[in-house]
């Protein structure tokens, strides 16, 4: 049984980069999907594709690089766990890296960015930091 399967995803991804990999899958949920998908959005994953059917869905996602073979991806940390929650409000949400990176939130409007959040003036659950 897996208690925290975002910070597996988050773990799977991590390991794929340092190990030079060129795509990472797990098993499908909207919540990783939505992740992987800001992460594409963003520039830190190349493409994302969700597989099969049913039960037997997957996510699989390609890493990004540089054309000198370095990985855009620096960092990634999940923020709030499931023994510690983390919540901010609109004013709260850290910058990462100075504003080089993003911080993805779970807000009633959805998975958005850091930078989305604050322009629609709204809080959340912090979830993950990408830099």
């Amino acid at each position: 049984m897996r208690t925290d399967p975002i910070a597996d995803f988050i773990t799977k991804i991590r390991n794929a980069v340092r190990a030079r990999h060129h795509r990472v899958e797990d098993t499908y949920s909207r919540m990783r999907e939505a992740i992987a998908r800001i992460m594409m959005d963003e520039g830190f994953l190349e493409w994302v594709e969700v597989q099969g059917q049913g039960a037997r869905k997957k996510i699989v996602a390609g890493i990004r690089y540089t054309p000198t073979h370095e990985p855009v991806l620096r960092g990634i940390k999940r923020i709030s766990k499931p023994s510690v929650r983390v919540y901010v409000g609109a004013k709260e949400i850290p910058k990462v890296q100075s504003g080089l990176g993003i911080s993805i939130l779970s807000t009633p409007l959805g998975v958005i960015t850091d930078r989305e959040a604050r322009k629609r003036n709204v809080g959340g659950e912090l979830l993950v930091s990408v830099w």
